[in-house]
C-alpha cells in the first residue's frame, strides 16, 4: 500500500470505529529513513483521536482498540504507531500534547 493510501485507509478506520470529534493522522515515516525497522517499506505514524468511545477506559485500554482497528495494518503497513486517544471529557488535559506542526487535524 502507498504511503497516501496508508493513511487515508487508517483515518478511514479509526473514524468508522470511534465516530471522533477530533482525529489527526500524521505519516512520520521521512522521520525514520534508513531506519532498520522502515526498511521493509512499512511506516510510522502519530494519531491524535479524541472521542466519547475513550470515556471510563484507560490508556491501555485505549491502545488495544485502536490497535485491534488497525490489526491487520499493523503487520503489513505500519512499523510504529504513536497514539495520543483521550476522551472529551480529558480536553482541559489536553494541553500537555503538542502535536507536530505538520499533523493535519480532521
Amino acid at each position: 500500500m502507498n504511503p497516501k493510501v496508508r493513511k487515508t485507509e487508517i483515518e478511514r478506520r479509526l473514524s468508522e470505529s470511534f465516530k471522533p470529534e477530533t482525529l489527526g493522522v500524521e505519516d512520520e515515516s521521512h522521520l525514520h529513513e534508513g531506519h532498520e525497522g522502515a526498511k521493509d517499506g512499512r511506516g510510522h505514524f502519530r494519531v491524535l483521536i479524541i472521542a466519547d468511545s475513550f470515556e471510563e477506559k484507560s490508556a491501555l485500554e485505549r491502545h488495544r482498540m485502536i490497535y485491534r482497528v488497525l490489526d491487520d495494518m499493523m503487520r503489513t503497513d505500519i512499523h510504529a504507531l504513536a497514539i495520543d486517544a483521550w476522551a472529551p471529557s480529558e480536553l482541559d488535559r489536553l494541553d500537555r500534547f503538542r502535536p507536530c506542526s505538520a499533523m493535519t487535524v480532521v
